[in-house]
């Protein structure tokens, strides 16, 4: 009886949580509904002034007072004869970084486009690109765009690099191949050059339960698969024509930017770590982000560059709400649990 009334306790608790979150989410649909989307802007950091502030960190541990004093003092005349000859300092090309870290809709790439324009509109000769990309893949026509949208680069005469210190594969594979360069962590994941889809078929439960389904098309391919009508042969295969379509035009795509890859060895779908994908001609050096980054300071100024969306009144209450609600469940759970021991 006692573990009833607990159970029945906990299932109120629940029901109460539950009609809360609609009421909620309604509220914050509501006053979203009504707002105007807030604009974007865009964030340059200073990706030089961090390393500088690191290293100067590092000497005020490291360094004694007296070694500290005689190196700020030798920075100090170095920087003032470089003014006076009007050396390097004020004449160093920039190195723009942009991180991609992509879904499998890519919706990342609205901020890739905008992230992009903005440096064509102010890179000038000897200027390079950066970009991280992160992401294991996705929609067909998202990462094709996001790979266009690299293209535009090259297209202007600008170095890019890309950059994959965790993974790039498949559609995250199609934007780094479009590099100039590309560079690769020991254990990156890269490769999977492939395509793959695949839908959940209910028309036997359907049947079994007496439902009909009714889908009335014109054109005879306009529907191949679907979830809840009776698939056929000519519609599977069609389908298939349709992968082997995209996953040949990959392969051309891959072949036409990695001169000299063997494309009938590396396009099989399967994926490798960076130390073996050197050895396939995938990525051109095994490199960090951060040691290219800390090499390239040197000679460049470096520069952070992210297209940020601000939220408006509705979407900031409705982060604000469901990390509250998502705590609130997370206690009537333990509690739960507490009460089943």
């Amino acid at each position: 009886m006692e573990f009833l009334f607990e159970y029945g306790l906990f299932l109120a608790k629940a029901i109460t949580l539950v009609v809360a979150i609609l009421l909620v989410v309604g509220f914050v649909v509501s006053m979203a509904s009504k707002q105007k989307q807030m604009p974007g802007s865009l964030e340059f950091d200073s990706i030089s002034d961090v390393y500088d502030d690191l290293k100067r960190q590092a000497q005020s541990v490291l360094l004694s007072k007296d070694e500290l004093k005689a190196k700020q003092k030798e920075e100090k005349k170095a920087k003032k004869d470089e003014s006076k000859s009007k050396q390097e300092s004020d004449k160093k090309p920039n190195l723009f970084v942009i991180n991609f870290e992509g879904s499998q809709m890519a919706k990342e790439v609205d901020s890739l486009r905008k992230e992009i324009t903005a440096v064509l509109c102010v890179a000038q000769d000897g200027d390079e690109i950066l970009v991280n990309v992160e992401s294991g893949g996705g929609v067909v026509h998202g990462y094709g765009l996001a790979a266009s949208q690299l293209q535009r680069i090259r297209d202007k005469g600008i170095k890019l690099t890309v950059s994959i210190d965790k993974v790039a594969a498949s559609g995250g594979y199609m934007m780094a191949c479009v590099a100039n360069e590309i560079i690769a962590a020991p254990f990156a994941i890269v490769g999977s050059i492939g395509v793959v889809a695949q839908l959940p078929n209910f028309n036997k439960i359907l049947k079994k339960n007496d439902i009909d389904v009714e889908m009335h098309t014109s054109g005879e391919f306009k529907r191949t698969l679907t979830m809840f009508g009776e698939n056929t042969d000519e519609g599977r295969e069609k389908f298939k024509d349709e992968l082997h379509e995209i996953h040949s035009m990959f392969k051309d795509f891959v072949s036409k930017n990695r001169e000299g890859i063997d494309i009938s060895k590396v396009a099989t779908g399967e994926y490798w770590l960076g130390q073996k994908a050197i050895e396939l001609k995938l990525v051109d050096k095994i490199q960090t982000s951060d040691d290219y980054l800390m090499q390239a300071n040197d000679t460049h100024k470096l520069y952070r560059l992210k297209y940020a969306t601000k939220k408006n009144l509705a979407q900031k209450l409705g982060l604000a709400v469901s990390s509250g609600l998502e705590s609130a469940f997370h206690r009537l759970l333990s509690q739960l649990r507490h009460s089943w021991l």
